[in-house]
């Protein structure tokens, strides 16, 4: 009868009382144990703060509930005000983004919008003007990035709020040209996102940012955060956000140009990291049956479900959330301003979360890094049989580019080349930056070293045709081969090279002669003037070209409107040297020139050519 009872006592106290494994619940999914995971973040942190990164704010969300919050380095490092984990406000950049794609599913649910339906049929007439296809674009498909729009940069972020328009105004200002056809090419498009949040506001009838207010952040407690700054200035947003900076040099920190955005719904979020963890804390509430944004628990599931993969073996996206084949899968989005980096990642399966907010830009070792170290990587299971490495050999240039205008040259200075280094590992690399990756399955590669650059496409897929890699994929953007090889570049290079010396040397012997001659009292033949003046002209088009692409390097962020007059000057300069060249040549046949006098006129017109030529193919006037 003893035996008896305790039997009976141990059964029911193991079902009042279930038994836990204490590593699966209070390990983070790399296993790492909750009551080490302070001491593990500040060793972490301490390797990167006020070196590489100014200042952080950490929150780690564990079953339902926050066990980390913790500010790291400065907000303000000029007035040496610290970050707190609670109240410091950050940009959160394109994790805006999650906040569109959990509104359009908010409408899904209630009928209001369909994911495969034709988005002409929810914008006004005649909306979009640049549509290259005749292929529907569907809601889906501005979801996954897949809507083929091109990288146009212009009109998205000014350094003052007085340029900023209204949505709508600033979608039709920045309509980008559509380079892919729907579908096939994964190209990030902050255009995407915020034409999905245009939708939103004709099918509800509010102004996107009232509508998150009213049906996102309300619901979820979120208080101290604003999706339109310039609007809805918020006292708490505006006296607690921290300043925006850039490394300059190791340990030396530079304040940040401001960044404010028409297209505000892809990246114009200011909050805390505590209230982003409510997010993620309402992304996990089917755990406990009890979602703060949706009605129906099968609406979070579909949300967090995959919308688009090319490969079984490779992360893809889900309804604009990006896929991580950590240790357990993951859903996850960065964010990046000109003054702001950060990243939030969500396990489901593990009941987890981590968001990191750094008021530095193009910051990778603590939103990257750190939540690599947290999240875990899967051991990767290598098949045998693999394809010789040698055949993914290639550049590649982003499919995320700039396909008209003058920027499109950008592209090609920063390609990815990849290159064999054994048959089963390859080396990638990207503005001159290499990684490490090892095929795991027949054309998918793993990186397989601790650069934090490349862990948001740890996962590469190259799918091939007749033995060619047409298009390498990842989670978060596809690349494509370049349509301009190496030698054609360098020759590009070469000849712009010899051009500019040539005109730029020529301008100061000719003027240096001519001022000789006026001196001496020696007039010129008109041949000579002409020539000249042609120079003269040739020199003008190259520092204007110079003068442009320094203003874009010292600051992407324009408006159109404020390097449109270099491209008008290009079409002027270019114009007179034609003119130029023309005189030349007819007055070449009146005066007597000597066969050196000849063949210089010649070169200076075949370099004016050449020049203009370039300038058309790299489309410096458009």
């Amino acid at each position: 009868m003893k035996k008896l009872l305790v039997i009976v006592l141990l059964l029911v106290s193991s079902l009042l009382f279930p038994v836990y494994s204490l590593a699966e619940e209070h390990t983070t999914p790399s296993g790492i144990a909750i009551q080490d995971l302070e001491n593990f973040v500040d060793d972490y942190v301490d390797g990167y703060i006020n070196q590489t990164v100014a200042g952080a704010s950490i929150v780690v969300v564990k079953d339902n509930e926050i066990v980390l919050s913790k500010g790291y380095g400065y907000a303000d490092i000029e007035n040496e005000i610290p970050v707190e984990s609670a109240t410091t406000v950050f940009e959160w950049g394109s994790i805006s983004k999650l906040f569109v794609w959990t509104a359009v599913m908010q409408l899904v649910e209630r009928g209001k919008i369909d994911l495969d339906t034709d988005i002409q049929s929810y914008l006004p007439e005649d909306f979009l003007t640049k549509l290259k296809y005749d292929d529907p674009i569907t809601i889906l498909h501005l979801m996954n990035h897949t809507a083929g729009f091109e990288d146009y940069i212009f009109d998205l972020g000014y350094p003052t709020e007085e340029r900023v328009t209204s949505l709508v105004e600033g979608l039709r200002l920045a309509e980008p040209e559509q380079a892919y056809r729907p579908g096939e090419v994964v190209a990030y498009s902050n255009y995407s996102t915020s034409l999905a949040a245009y939708i939103v506001e004709q099918v509800t009838g509010q102004e996107f940012y009232e509508y998150v207010s009213e049906n996102i952040f309300s619901n979820l407690g979120i208080e101290n955060s604003t999706a339109y700054l310039p609007i809805e200035k918020k006292q708490s947003v505006v006296q607690n956000k921290a300043t925006g900076y850039e490394l300059s040099e190791p340990s030396t920190f530079a304040q940040s140009t401001p960044f404010y955005v028409s297209m505000y719904p892809s990246g114009s979020i200011n909050g805390t990291a505590e209230d982003l963890a409510q997010f993620a804390l309402a992304l996990m509430a089917e755990q406990d049956g009890d979602s703060s944004l949706f009605e129906e628990d099968a609406s979070l599931d579909e949300m967090l479900s995959t919308s688009y993969s090319v490969n079984e073996d490779v992360p893809g996206i889900a309804h604009g959330f990006w896929e991580y084949d950590g240790k357990f899968r993951g859903v996850t989005h960065g964010g990046n301003t000109i003054s702001f980096s950060s990243n939030f990642h969500v396990v489901p399966e593990e009941n987890f979360a981590i968001i990191v907010l750094t008021n530095q830009a193009g910051e990778s070792d603590l939103s990257y890094g750190l939540v690599k170290e947290l999240v875990g990587e899967a051991e990767p299971v290598i098949a045998e049989n693999l394809p010789d490495s040698q055949e993914v050999e290639g550049t590649f240039l982003t499919a995320r580019r700039t396909h008209s205008g003058f920027l499109n040259v950008y592209y090609y200075l920063t390609s990815l080349t990849v290159r064999s280094t054994n048959p089963d590992e390859i080396t990638i690399s990207m503005g001159g930056v290499p990684a490490a990756y090892i095929q795991t399955s027949p054309y998918v590669y793993k990186l397989s070293d601790d650069n934090h650059l490349f862990i948001p496409i740890n996962t590469l897929y190259f799918q091939m045709e007749d033995g060619e890699v047409t298009q390498i994929s990842t989670s978060i953007a596809d690349y494509l081969p370049t349509d301009k090889s190496m030698p054609l570049l360098m020759a590009y290079l070469i000849i712009v090279l010899i051009c500019t010396l040539y005109f730029f040397i020529s301008a100061v012997v000719f003027t240096i002669g001519f001022a000789w001659r006026k001196r001496k009292k020696r007039s010129l033949s008109a041949s000579a003037k002409w020539h000249y003046l042609l120079n003269l002209s040739a020199v003008a088009i190259l520092i204007n070209v110079i003068v442009l692409v320094a203003r874009m390097l010292n600051n992407y962020a324009r408006a159109y409107s404020e390097i449109v007059l270099h491209i008008y000057l290009n079409y002027a300069l270019t114009a007179a040297s034609l003119v130029f060249a023309a005189l030349l040549i007819v007055n070449w046949r009146k005066d007597s020139l000597t066969k050196p006098q000849k063949l210089l006129y010649f070169v200076s017109i075949l370099n004016t050519f050449i020049l203009i030529a370039i300038l058309i193919i790299w489309q410096f006037y458009s």
